[in-house]
């Protein structure tokens, strides 16, 4: 049918329509007058005419658009969830037990943000996760962040999970793999009497780079299996199937976000990924399907669509869930989060791979944090050590950003060093630029702390992890029961960003089927769900 011959008569009705996602929807035709009109099944089968203009001739149905078959059938099938969407692991705790716990008893699943934290705190979660939905066999997981220099601590968490029975993990920040992430991936890899592979554990792999998604879906190197024998963390068994199999079964793509990022636009990244998936699917001739899903500015229901729309299996939020109810930051970090628009983030060095020069998207909107952590890596780059630095420069770094002397954060770096990590100290020792990044990145790590804890003087330091989508997500629920923080419980958010994906995906239907659909019809408000 032709767009020009569509005549909406009751707009409202036509919103009111679109937004019975549960239900298919007729279209119809009054043929005297030759125009187009959309009714609902139940509508239909009642004989109601919305239009008041005599008998319509059905011409054609939309089916049910439910939240639930918006993303791949199949990763719902091997998660045992319900909906094809994920809270992200954000680091320090912020995604907490009780986030995890919520989403797992809502049919959907979260990651704890293990990231910064001490194992023994880790452990802890672990424990109150596990204790909780242990019994229900429910689905969630734990963030496994690269630590390229700390390898121990890799190690060390790994331990922890494969002894706890932790079966998921979002690996995140990777540049290449390494012997913990691939130990996880194997471990427990068995073949059944029937000739069945059957494999414990899930590896999501949260990438930005088609290089990284590379290693994530191709068999995991020779040597590192061949490694990993010999120190016996796997079976000469779990190695031989592993050398056929991806590390990662499913690769969350991540575009813009908060954290760690590369800032890649998602309908840019997202089939980028999808190709290679495809093409390293089909050198390697997996049985089993690798799964990709969406990460990044994700914060309105259009968003959500759109990526559900150009392919992804589920999408994965995170900086709307920092101002959640179940959220580990502090009340005033959640307020200024609620406060953001999509412009007020910028790009600071990052504390874990400060040298390296890797970006972390923050809060830009009342704090001073990315300007001054950039000012710190600027003079890292510029001199060999901290005695190299102009006392000018130095005295004002001391009053401002540090507020003690170099040498008093020095004295407080070694110490934490001297029980964490005693190789930091003896390569500070003999380099000093090594030192002066562990001080710069005292402050880098010890600002994201003090907004957890909601450090009132330290406000204009503090380092909040934050892509645009929070500030999109703000204007969406403006004047909506959403906009208060303390009605931003997780399990909300998500369903209405299903709900709303799944309106504007139903709204698209019907305008691809030739029907004129006004763009309000797209938009869905929230509401307790």
């Amino acid at each position: 049918m032709k767009a020009a011959a569509v005549d909406i008569f009751q707009l409202s009705y036509l919103k009111f329509a679109v937004e019975q996602i549960r239900e298919p929807l007729h279209i119809v035709t009054d043929g005297r007058t030759n125009t187009v009109w959309v009714v609902t099944a139940s509508d239909w089968r009642n004989g109601v005419d919305q239009s008041g203009r005599g008998q319509l001739d059905w011409v054609a149905t939309v089916p049910p658009c439910h939240p639930e078959w918006l993303g791949d059938r199949s990763f719902l099938e091997a998660h045992h969830l319900r909906f094809p969407y994920l809270a992200g692991e954000m680091a320090n705790g912020i995604a907490t037990s009780r986030m995890v716990i919520a989403m797992a008893n809502a049919g959907m699943m979260g990651f704890f943000g293990a990231g910064g934290l001490a194992v023994e705190a880790v452990e802890r979660a672990v424990q109150e996760i596990g204790g909780v939905l242990g019994a229900t066999g429910r689905p969630w997981g734990v963030n496994l962040i690269h630590s390229p220099y700390d390898p121990a601590l890799e190690g060390a968490l790994v331990d922890l999970y494969l002894r706890s029975g932790v079966t998921r993990v979002s690996a995140s920040a990777f540049l290449r793999l390494t012997p913990a992430v691939v130990r996880f991936a194997f471990a427990g890899l068995r073949r059944t009497s029937d000739g069945q592979i059957v494999r414990p554990h899930h590896v999501f792999a949260k990438i930005s780079r088609s290089e990284v998604a590379r290693q994530f879906l191709s068999p995991p190197p020779r040597e590192i299996l061949d490694g990993l024998v010999q120190m016996g963390q796997l079976t000469a068994e779990e190695a031989e199937l592993a050398a056929n199999l991806p590390v990662a079964e499913d690769i969350t793509v991540e575009a813009d976000s908060g954290g760690h990022t590369d800032g890649r636009p998602l309908l840019v990244l997202l089939p980028e990924i999808l190709r290679v998936r495809d093409q390293i699917c089909g050198q390697f001739h997996y049985a089993c399907p690798v799964r990709v899903g969406a990460a990044g500015g994700i914060g309105t229901p259009e968003s959500a669509a759109a990526a559900f729309a150009a392919g992804a299996a589920y999408v994965l939020t995170g900086s709307i869930n920092q101002c959640s109810v179940e959220s580990g930051a502090s009340e005033v970090v959640k307020q200024m989060l609620a406060e953001a628009s999509a412009t007020d983030v910028a790009t600071a060095p990052a504390a874990d791979m400060f040298e390296l020069g890797s970006k972390v998207q923050v809060l830009k909107r009342g704090t001073l944090f990315a300007s001054r952590a950039t000012q710190l890596y600027e003079l890292y780059r510029s001199y060999g050590s901290l005695t190299d630095i102009p006392i000018a420069v130095r005295s004002r770094l001391e009053k401002e950003i540090f507020r003690a002397t170099l040498d008093e954060i020095w004295d407080g770096t070694r110490s934490f060093f001297a029980l964490r990590d005693e190789s930091q100290l003896r390569k500070a020792e003999a380099d000093p630029k090594h030192k002066m990044a562990l001080v710069f990145r005292w402050y880098l790590g010890n600002a994201s702390k003090w907004a957890i804890r909601g450090q009132r003087d330290r406000q204009t330091d503090y380092q909040i992890w934050c892509g645009p989508a929070m500030g999109a997500f703000n204007e969406w629920v403006r004047g909506t029961f959403l906009q208060s923080v303390q009605q931003r419980s997780v399990v909300q958010m998500a369903l209405n960003l299903l709900e709303g994906a799944a309106v504007a995906t139903r709204a698209q239907h019907l305008r691809s089927a030739g029907v004129r659909v006004p763009n309000n019809v797209f938009a869905f408000q929230p509401r307790p769900l």
